[in-house]
């Protein structure tokens, strides 16, 4: 490791440490960088610049917010909401069931954990809070836990940056993405209803089969976004990022014109958001990009893979390596960081040890998503607290089980490839 390395390492960790945002954090240690080792500072700029504009595929990033924010401004979450409590609320905890359930449908709408949260979580929390049978801590929690399960399900935001650093396919990461999402809802459903029959938390009211079609024709329009997005990519007619534009569209058809929820002004601030979002993201993977560079002149990936290589560990043992390390980065670096600068550096290790490409990108994502519900940075307890004013310590305490949950289907991902890598055989995938 060279003087400047070290010397950018140190800037990094004072700069996150004096709460310096890790975007711009990055960016100054990386000038840091360039100074002490004599290369030009314009370098800097460059990089952030040929990374960001040259991608194509990261252009889908904006048109995922745009379609999750307009989502969540329309009246889709009423009806997804309407839908799902017609399906699950008739067991005990059935608004908790609920959450979880429209949290796996809305998450084939956004691709974004903190829009899930913010938005559709939003309503679920005060449906739960309302009834008086939930304490505030477990409807936060609960809320957190579900969230997790938006960037897993097609389309995701965080296997777009995998895609990037990793040159795997987008598609089959979607795909490879959908039976472990399935596999968390389950989960969490089923700690749930352990949790509701020890606390004897009643069901809802159950709703008449005969009310069952009209329901599910008012919610049908936003339950087949997924479904044309999917076809699209899956039947040639899109590519990703296409895809992505087809369904900021269509999302802003059916808000706009089938379900006509929204205004002019809404849709203004909803672009104003958006635009705000993009550029904070687009912001966190310029800078991530710029440390890559850094990190690619010191060599640091070849370095890792070596010395991995040399402990000769066998596969498991590197990916159960790789799950802890990652468990414990995700309790203080955001999920962008860990996907842009830190997977990177285990990508040369996992391909000399023949680990598949798209089992160990929807893991580590899987991985990521867990890390946005651990204290002390998890991002979702923070925007959860924001808009509703629920204690964080509440949270965590009410969110351990669900924590449980999820780390129980992180470890089946990780001991059966096949739970990933069966949708993308399917589809024609040889890896």
């Amino acid at each position: 490791m060279s003087l400047a390395f070290s010397v950018c390492l140190v800037v990094l960790c004072a700069a996150a440490a004096m709460g310096m945002p890790i975007a711009l954090a990055m960016i100054v240690s990386a000038v840091a960088y360039l100074a002490i080792s004599g290369q030009d500072l314009a370098l800097a700029s460059e990089q952030l610049i040929q990374s960001v504009y040259d991608s194509f595929v990261l252009l889908a990033v904006p048109l995922f917010i745009v379609a999750a924010n307009i989502m969540n401004a329309g009246a889709i979450s009423d009806r997804l909401l309407d839908f799902c409590k017609a399906m699950v609320g008739r067991f005990k905890g059935g608004l908790a069931q609920v959450d979880i359930l429209v949290s796996l449908i809305f998450s084939g709408m956004s691709g974004s954990a903190v829009a899930d949260a913010a938005g559709v979580g939003k309503i679920s929390i005060a449906m739960m809070l309302k009834t008086g049978h939930y304490t505030p801590g477990f409807a936060g929690a609960v809320v957190a836990a579900s969230a997790t399960i938006g960037p897993i399900i097609p389309p995701s935001i965080p296997m777009v940056l995998y895609a990037l650093v990793s040159d795997a396919s987008i598609g089959y990461l979607f795909l490879g993405g959908v039976i472990p999402g399935v596999l968390m809802t389950l989960v969490l459903m089923v700690m749930n209803s352990v949790i509701a029959h020890r606390r004897n938390i009643p069901a809802e009211e159950a709703v008449p089969l005969r009310r069952l079609p009209g329901i599910t024709l008012r919610a049908m329009p936003a339950l087949m976004m997924p479904v044309i997005l999917l076809a699209g990519i899956y039947g040639g007619a899109t590519t990703p990022t296409e895809a992505a534009a087809v369904a900021a569209l269509y999302a802003l058809l059916v808000s706009g014109l089938f379900y006509r929820s929204l205004s002019l002004r809404a849709l203004y601030d909803i672009f104003l958001d958006s635009s705000r979002s993009s550029a904070s993201v687009g912001l966190v993977i310029g800078s991530a990009l710029i440390f890559n560079y850094i990190v690619a002149t010191e060599n640091i990936p070849t370095a890792i893979s070596g010395a991995l290589v040399e402990m000769d560990l066998s596969r498991m043992e590197f990916l159960l390596l790789v799950n802890v390390m990652f468990l414990l980065l995700g309790c203080v670096l955001d999920a962008s960081t860990i996907i842009l600068v830190i997977i990177p550096l285990f990508l040369p290790t996992a391909a000399a040890l023949g680990v598949d490409p798209i089992h160990f990108g929807v893991m580590s994502v899987v991985n990521c998503m867990i890390g946005l519900i651990t204290p002390p940075y998890g991002m979702l307890l923070f925007v959860i607290n924001g808009v509703t004013g629920i204690a964080i310590k509440d949270m965590v305490k009410e969110g351990m089980p669900f924590l449980f949950a999820l780390l129980t289907a992180l470890v089946a991902l990780t001991l059966v490839p096949d739970l990933i890598l069966f949708l993308p055989r399917m589809f024609g995938y040889e890896g």
